[in-house]
């Protein structure tokens, strides 16, 4: 597979977070451990009354062995996007038992620079020029290197989509894969030694 430099997925998408574009299309992946569910991780798209585009993130993660769980670990997070920008971001997560909470850029002036750190969120793609991205689990720069690669047939579940592959190696290595659309089509990675696989849901 060839190694590229592209911005079609970035640039696809951003289209959708301006204030008179149409409302995305939310997304459902169903994800599997190993081949075994495990959960679902959810985007949903809404505008507010104000025409600021809002996308709701809930991921809801655990592993059972017969009653007993074993791992849990849920996502909130809501963003709140303005013409094209990222003016707001707010998210808790349950993780090793705790839940972390942090908001920036509602009443407060926000040190965070959304422009030069777009969040972790995956739905709108990835500029493979990135050197950093916000952690949208910690709220914190994450150093990352940005892989994107030429596009192939991939199986969504749904279906065989021409399909372009995202890299992104952070705390964790992810694979990504968007639709000629630029829509969030697959995910793939590895996690304490499992194997963790996201199938469009239809």
């Amino acid at each position: 597979m060839t190694l590229i430099s592209s911005l079609a997925p970035l640039a696809i998408a951003v289209s959708g977070v301006l204030s008179d574009a149409p409302v995305p299309q939310d997304i459902r992946f169903d994800v599997f451990r190993n081949g075994s569910p495990m959960g679902a991780h959810e985007v949903a798209f809404s505008r507010t009354d104000a025409g600021d585009l809002r996308v709701d993130i809930d991921i809801d993660l655990s592993v059972r062995f017969g009653p007993i769980q074993v791992f849990r670990y849920e996502h909130d997070a809501t963003e709140y996007w303005r013409n094209g920008d990222l003016v707001a971001v707010q998210a808790a997560t349950f993780s090793d038992g705790e839940w972390s909470r942090w908001q920036a850029g509602f009443e407060q002036a926000s040190q965070i620079d959304f422009d030069v750190l777009p969040p972790s969120s995956h739905w709108l793609g990835y500029d493979p020029t990135l050197s950093a991205v916000l952690n949208t689990e910690t709220g914190e720069a994450m150093e990352v290197v940005i892989e994107s690669y030429e596009p192939a047939p991939f199986d969504t579940g749904a279906g065989s989509v021409m399909a372009r592959r995202v890299r992104m190696t952070g705390s964790l290595t992810v694979d990504l894969w968007y639709d000629e659309a630029g829509n969030w089509v697959g995910c793939e990675f590895e996690a304490r030694g499992q194997r963790i696989r996201y199938v469009l849901a239809t």
